[in-house]
């Protein structure tokens, strides 16, 4: 079963069963890590590696765009 609201759709477990996920190699050095992997329509799915049955962050294929852009840019950096 999927709900829609305002034109989004929300992913359901059944959605996510044959998704291929990638593990992360460049998150924290303390083990925390989230895997990424490619949804229907282009959508991105990030969820946390130890967690492989919780949430799952969706982005939508432009939202995953400016985000990789943020990061390469810097703007999620810690400040001094």
């Amino acid at each position: 079963m999927s709900f829609h609201r305002k034109g989004h759709r929300m992913v359901t477990p059944a959605d996510l069963s044959s998704v291929v996920w990638c593990k992360g190699s460049r998150s924290g050095g303390n083990g925390d890590r989230v895997e990424v992997a490619t949804l229907a329509h282009g959508h991105v799915g990030v969820r946390d590696r130890k967690d492989g049955a919780g949430p799952v962050l969706g982005f939508a294929p432009g939202e995953w765009h400016a985000f990789l852009g943020g990061v390469r840019n810097g703007e999620f950096d810690a400040q001094p």
